[in-house]
């Protein structure tokens, strides 16, 4: 069954320019020319992925992003001609799962659909469904994480980045590590990116995010889940 990849750019050339090459590598196709149409659009369709211009008029992509966060635990690819690092991080920070800059080739859009849609179907190899971790419960096979009973919104990303640490307490990673093994993805290979995910993280996870109890930086390496042992 094909996947359905939803696009939203305010230039209808660009959106037939990308359906139409997207729907020839065999997904299935929905289109918004703004904001408020593609959050219609996303309760209607349920799309597995999300390719977000972030410069659109009346509702940037970024209040787009925000929006869909507040909904949906979807994949969401940010589009934009702004190449500064910082601008980046922002995207994600608000819930993007990727970037991609202006100019690109549609070849590069598809690896990055794919690298997508690959890390989320990927079964994590462990034994058990579901990892114990204290005040702290993930259901392995059907991406789900509560505290403390309480579930836990997660993005497809972060919870891969989760699941990796989570696997093995007190382990130090490395953000490329984390990179490759979270992430998956070597067109994505600003290191920053990781501690954005990181943040979003111990944002929904940390009582103190400023004072980890989880996910815990090892200073001039990485990152580590707290051993509660």
């Amino acid at each position: 069954m094909a996947e359905t990849i939803l696009l939203v750019d305010n230039e209808i050339k660009v959106l037939e320019f990308m359906s139409s090459f997207l729907i020839k590598e065999g997904f299935d196709i929905v289109t918004a020319l703004s904001g408020q149409e593609a959050l219609t659009k996303i309760k209607e369709t349920n799309p597995a992925l999300v390719v977000l211009d972030w410069m659109m008029p009346n509702m940037s992509g970024l209040d787009v992003c925000r929006e869909i966060r507040k909904m949906s635990k979807i994949g969401i690819i940010m589009v934009t001609a702004k190449a500064d690092e910082m601008d980046k991080i922002v995207g994600l920070e608000v819930g993007a799962d990727d970037y991609i800059t202006k100019p690109f080739s549609l070849r590069e859009l598809l690896a990055r659909i794919r690298s997508f849609l690959r890390r989320v179907g990927d079964n994590p190899t462990c034994e058990e469904e579901t990892l114990d971790r204290g005040e702290i419960i993930i259901s392995i096979s059907q991406y789900r994480v509560w505290k403390n009973g309480t579930e836990i919104s997660m993005t497809p990303t972060e919870f891969k980045l989760l699941l990796t640490l989570a696997e093995k307490p007190g382990i130090v990673y490395s953000r490329l590590q984390l990179l490759k093994a979270a992430l998956e993805d070597e067109l994505l290979n600003v290191e920053r990116t990781v501690d954005a995910h990181i943040s979003r993280l111990r944002k929904k996870l940390e009582h103190d995010p400023a004072n980890p109890k989880y996910i815990q930086t090892v200073y001039g390496f990485g990152y580590r889940f707290g051993d509660q042992t």
